[in-house]
């Protein structure tokens, strides 16, 4: 794929070069671009602070939102960006789509679809991917054909290449928030409530998280509130209400941050896939007793701060370390000491929360959506610039080489059983018939769509005729 875009692009820069400019309409779409009878969509001109771009919207780059699920966060369908290297319209008008000066199309990774994707592909074309959401999403992203069908990448990763990682933790602020009193926590207790708490009602997911809580409840007391292994009521209806419970509503927040433990498990396992399942319990206080990124402690406040389901041999083992806490606060209480002055230490995790370009709830700050088109924009003037110069050079400077996104921009594993073995699992488990399936079915997903683009297909009713003959390809290799 890497040579077919290599090749295509440098052939899209020699015919930059030699097609003429087009006629452009007063909001500076061209109008051979527009369908007979189509409404015009001005597109504002606004300056960012610093931003010394003088050319119209007629001359700039166009990023196309293929994704519309996103846009409009600006009032119009159609708006200029001021970024730091210079401006671009965005829109999510595809009647654009095969445009000249449309230089990028942006995927959110949730929506993108291998059997709906754009073809031909176009060479003067990058594509970037948006995907902060959880790998189970869209397990197309997780495997090389994948992921390289994209340029540039916006995901979880810390690899990718505008990282979200945090994006679940404003500050350093929130996890400094105070910790509710070990005496009120042990009064809880004595009340009859268990020193862990469990609150998930998105059951059956690929991290099969409920099988492995199901047998940590044989060994002690965890109090589920959700409607996945529900055992115990929530005081009040507004407190059941699925809003106020996936909101820091304050009364909900209150309630929960009496528990010693919070059971922190995500629904899918990938590296650097941190939610608030995560910083929530850290926030308030309560140990988050996870099972998420194998690489979290890189994330840490200091070397004490959770407890990680995977240190444990078994359920059984893990409930007997909580139990152990449970009943001696002085250990307990040093999970809890990174709230203290002083006590976050991790130089890492301060110095990402300093440089990332984005903020959480934060108007002081870019939101990671209008970064990341700002990091498009900025990559696609610079494309454009070198195209410029290579086309002036008459080939001495050579023609910018497109970049491709690595398998670790994503990169997440093969799911697998909570608790057990896939061996153990019986053939009609609903769990194996759903993820695992799900997971290879991707694979073969991803290498049809990057052998249509290899192909130059146009037909996307085509798709699933590749995905037979690579199926009966790998049915004849087994």
């Amino acid at each position: 794929l890497w040579v077919t875009l290599s090749l295509a692009w440098s052939a899209a820069v020699a015919l930059a070069a030699e097609e003429p400019a087009e006629p452009c309409g007063a909001d500076g779409w061209a109008q051979d671009a527009v369908p007979p009878g189509a409404a015009f969509v001005a597109a504002a001109s606004y300056r960012g602070p610093g931003n010394n771009d003088t050319r119209s919207n007629k001359a700039l780059p166009i990023l196309l939102w293929w994704s519309g699920s996103l846009f409009p966060h600006f009032p119009g369908d159609t708006e200029r960006i001021d970024c730091p290297r210079g401006s671009c319209l965005v829109t999510r008008s595809r009647r654009v789509a095969r445009h000249r000066r449309t230089k990028a199309l942006i995927f959110y990774g949730t929506d993108f679809r291998a059997y709906e994707a754009p073809l031909p592909r176009l060479p003067h074309q990058t594509w970037a991917l948006f995907h902060e959401e959880s790998p189970m999403n869209n397990y197309v992203l997780s495997h090389s054909p994948g992921i390289r069908l994209f340029n540039y990448t916006a995901t979880f990763r810390r690899e990718s290449d505008y990282p979200l990682t945090l994006q679940w933790l404003p500050g350093t602020a929130y996890l400094r928030a105070p910790a509710v009193p070990l005496a009120e926590k042990d009064a809880w207790r004595r009340k009859g409530y268990g020193p862990v708490l469990y609150m998930q009602s998105h059951c059956d997911v690929p991290s099969d998280r409920d099988r492995y809580v199901r047998e940590l409840m044989k060994y002690i007391q965890v109090d589920s509130y959700g409607k996945c292994l529900h055992n115990r009521e929530l005081p009040s209806e507004r407190l059941r209400d699925t809003s106020t419970a996936t909101t820091e509503d304050s009364e909900f927040m209150t309630f929960i941050a009496r528990y010693k433990f919070h059971l922190a498990l995500e629904n899918a396992i990938c590296d650097d896939y941190m939610t608030e399942k995560l910083w929530r319990p850290m926030h308030l206080g309560a140990v988050p007793v996870y099972r998420g990124s194998p690489a979290v402690r890189d994330w840490m406040p200091n070397n004490l701060s959770i407890i990680l389901i995977d240190d444990f041999d078994s359920p059984q083992e893990l409930a007997k370390y909580l139990d152990f806490l449970d009943k001696n606060g002085e250990e307990y209480l040093k999970y809890l000491e990174y709230k203290n002055a002083g006590g976050i230490k991790n130089h890492f995790l301060l110095e990402s929360l300093e440089k990332r370009e984005w903020g959480v709830n934060d108007m002081t700050l870019p939101n990671y959506l209008n970064g990341f088109e700002c990091f498009i924009c900025d990559k696609e003037n610079t494309r454009v610039k070198e195209e410029q110069e290579h086309k002036k050079s008459h080939g001495k400077i050579p023609a910018p080489r497109p970049h491709i996104a690595q398998f670790k921009h994503m990169g997440c594993p093969m799911p697998t059983p909570g608790f057990g073995s896939v061996e153990d699992l019986s053939g009609g488990d609903s769990w194996k018939e759903m993820w695992l399936q799900d997971y290879w079915q991707s694979l073969d997903q991803g290498e049809a769509l990057t052998a249509m683009i290899h192909r130059n297909e146009s037909h996307q009713g085509r798709f699933w005729d590749y995905m037979h003959e690579i199926f009966m390809k790998r049915t004849r290799q087994h």
